[in-house]
């Protein structure tokens, strides 16, 4: 698998008035062919009335499952340059639509490139972009007199707190980055004077924010 696997995290929507054709580009978060053609559809379903409606999307964390569309344009004049886009941003189980309503004025060629792939790169530019990283979910037990302390571990250290739950002990559950695993645990042993359970639970990935300067 590749190193760092970006995706989109989020839906996001643009538009682009360029020689009078109004150009509306999304973008969405797909992990399978499947659900990539429901975002299709149901992009479609919102522009019955919309001259073309140009797709792109890379549907896997591989970068093998790879499809696009003219939808009527010239050949390679807008599908191609949207996944060259995507490819171009390092983007995996991503998928963009841009829609066009024709405005009178013939872009040509080399006009449909350019503006396609302008729509998309602007699209993607604002878009919410995360790093999937592989996680390993903790269990961490402790007795109610090391709440507190087990708390701000939690709270000052690189996790995820997904569930607490109080019982004869307290349980907090946590998503650990695998990168990070070894360290943290050591360090939350030592930091709780060893009183402290850990109990490693699945590995997945999981979304994580990076900032738009390393893009």
């Amino acid at each position: 698998m590749p190193k760092e696997i970006r995706t989109v995290y989020a839906r996001n929507e643009s538009e682009k008035i360029i020689e009078k054709s109004r150009f509306l580009t999304y973008s969405a978060h797909v992990e399978s062919e499947e659900e990539a053609r429901a975002f299709l559809a149901e992009i479609r379903g919102k522009h019955t009335l919309a001259t073309h409606v140009c797709y792109a999307f890379v549907a896997d964390k591989l970068g093998n499952l790879q499809r696009f569309s003219d939808d009527g344009e010239p050949q390679g004049t807008a599908g191609v340059p949207m996944l060259e886009v995507l490819k171009a941003k390092k983007l995996y189980e991503t998928a963009v639509a841009v829609v066009r309503y024709f405005g009178g004025v013939k872009l040509g060629a080399g006009g449909l490139v350019r503006a396609y792939s302008a729509c998309v790169a602007e699209n993607l530019d604002s878009a919410d972009i995360r790093v999937l990283e592989t996680c390993v979910e903790y269990a961490v037990t402790v007795d109610y007199t090391g709440i507190d302390s087990a708390q701000k571990y939690i709270q000052t250290h690189a996790c995820t707190l997904l569930n607490t739950e109080y019982g004869e002990k307290v349980r907090f559950v946590l998503a650990v980055k695998k990168t990070d695993e070894s360290a943290f645990c050591a360090e939350l042993i030592d930091y709780m004077q060893g009183k402290v359970r850990l109990d490693a639970g699945q590995e997945y990935y999981a979304p994580f924010p990076i900032s738009k300067e390393t893009r």
